[in-house]
């Protein structure tokens, strides 16, 4: 990326624009992050996965969004366009094997290739409330989503990394596989797969050349957690005292971290979660 900015300086002691001062071009080069590569973002129409979605076409990077929200997918993708990023929307239900197989055909025929995957798309969360409670449906939902579809994702995208020679796997879990998690039994249990499933994955496709790793956001400000809030309004003021920081994230923040990681700045980093959490795990009940 090469950007222009523009200078006044003097041509003599005291002068200044009105004085005599000329205008000179300053080019600054920058490379973006992820300029040239191609990527699928799950979930990617709103929330985390749109904030990766934005934040990647902004570095440089073709986006597929994949999303069973299709419209709002493809308003996000017309606003990337509209800003000069390469973006397209493809319908994506997670939960079946044969649209994440189309989603990535679709990179490879719409971008010339796969070079990075975000596992983002989210399910179940909105099925709060205690263990005993939580029926069937809800636990398959956040399975199915969670879980199964990261595993359906990176089984699509796997092979055409492999034959390209390598790639980067980013997949999104949670703060609250490293500690307990009230009211969120279900999704928790889908996301510590997730995580298992990444350090796996990542021990076998090191050698050929795909990293595979995870971010662990804390409490962000998405639709989710208003859900939750407006479910159980007395956990709010709870919730954010978690954080060491004393808020909830920001999709964008969190992006940054995927971002990174899909990128080959972190060409050493592989099997490793990082936790964007606002300190939710370190925090103290003594401050």
């Amino acid at each position: 990326m090469v950007r222009e900015r523009f200078e006044v300086f003097a041509t003599g002691v005291g002068a200044g624009r009105a004085r005599g001062g000329r205008l000179r071009v300053v080019r600054e080069c920058r490379v973006s992050l992820l300029e040239g590569k191609v990527g699928v973002v799950t979930g990617g129409a709103q929330g985390l996965g749109e904030a990766v979605a934005r934040l990647a076409c902004a570095e440089g990077a073709a986006v597929v969004i994949a999303d069973v929200a299709e419209d709002r997918a493809a308003e996000v993708a017309a606003e990337i366009a509209a800003a000069g990023g390469r973006a397209r929307a493809c319908r994506t239900d997670v939960t079946r094997a044969e649209d994440l197989e189309a989603v990535v055909r679709d990179a490879v025929a719409s971008y010339g290739g796969l070079d990075w995957l975000c596992n983002n798309a989210v399910g179940g969360a909105g099925d709060f409330g205690p263990l005993h409670e939580i029926d069937e449906r809800g636990w398959t939902a956040s399975i199915d989503v969670c879980l199964k579809g990261v595993f359906y994702g990176m089984r699509a995208a796997i092979p055409v990394m492999l034959e390209a020679g390598g790639g980067s796997i980013v997949n999104v879990t949670t703060a609250g596989v490293f500690k307990g998690e009230a009211m969120l039994g279900a999704y928790v249990a889908a996301k510590g797969g997730v995580h298992s499933l990444t350090q796996a994955a990542a021990a076998e496709y090191a050698a050929r050349g795909i990293r595979v790793n995870s971010v662990a956001p804390g409490g962000m400000e998405t639709r989710a957690i208003q859900r939750y809030f407006a479910k159980f309004p007395e956990f709010r003021e709870a919730t954010v005292a978690q954080h060491a920081m004393r808020r909830l994230g920001r999709p964008e923040e969190v992006a940054e971290a995927v971002v990174w990681l899909a990128c080959d700045r972190a060409s050493f980093v592989t099997g490793s979660c990082l936790v964007c959490d606002g300190g939710s795990l370190v925090n103290s009940h003594l401050l």
